[in-house]
């Protein structure tokens, strides 16, 4: 299986991310765990001209390119051998990030981002993409307080991101699951695992390089 964890900055889904890839270690599966932007050398050298506030002047459709440049190398260098040796991939981001950062956050059509995903994916596709719904006030207390380029912009920003995954999920409702994570980290747990199992159990195996 290929699963994605998504969500708005302070959705909390990287806790939610850590936890169940634990939860699976300790039940004996072989998990690849990847983060984006990052997971490869050069994909974490990419992260650092991201997220760096020094690069202000970054344009955005550069923005869009190295996180799909980064994207391509995870892809090819990880995902992709993992899948083939039989292993869970969990990925903390993947292209809805991107249609929810730099397409509706940004501006950039929808399109022409999934063009360039298109390449830097080679067509591969998460088998569920779970996104971790909350409102901004809750959002807000869950931020880092030192946040980084990304996460430094405004609130109408923040808006269309969230807005960008609720229609994402509503367009592809067999591949996308919201889960309400305004509760506790036990609460959104408990909905994780119940989504899982309703989406997941006896449904047909990945075949090995798709």
């Amino acid at each position: 299986r290929f699963l994605v964890f998504e969500g708005p900055d302070g959705s909390g889904k990287t806790t939610q991310f850590n936890r169940f890839s634990a939860a699976c270690s300790a039940a004996g599966l072989d998990v690849c765990e990847v983060r984006e932007p990052g997971g490869t050398g050069i994909g974490e050298a990419i992260r650092h001209l991201l997220l760096d506030h020094t690069h202000g002047d970054m344009t955005l459709r550069c923005e869009m390119l190295l996180y799909m440049a980064s994207r391509a190398q995870l892809v090819e260098q990880t995902v992709r051998p993992a899948l083939e040796a039989g292993k869970l991939v969990l990925a903390d981001r993947f292209v809805a990030s991107t249609l929810a950062y730099q397409g509706a956050g940004g501006g950039l059509p929808e399109q022409e981002i999934l063009n360039v995903a298109a390449a830097a994916t080679g067509g591969l596709e998460p088998d569920l993409v779970l996104i971790f719904d909350v409102d901004e006030r809750t959002a807000a207390q869950r931020r880092d307080p030192n946040p980084d380029r990304i996460e430094a912009r405004p609130d109408d920003f923040r808006v269309r991101v969230r807005q960008s995954y609720l229609a994402q999920a509503q367009k592809h409702p067999k591949t996308h699951a919201v889960l309400d994570a305004t509760c506790d980290q036990d609460g959104v747990f408990g909905r994780l695992l119940d989504t899982l199992d309703a989406r997941l159990t006896n449904a047909p195996a990945r075949r090995v390089g798709t």
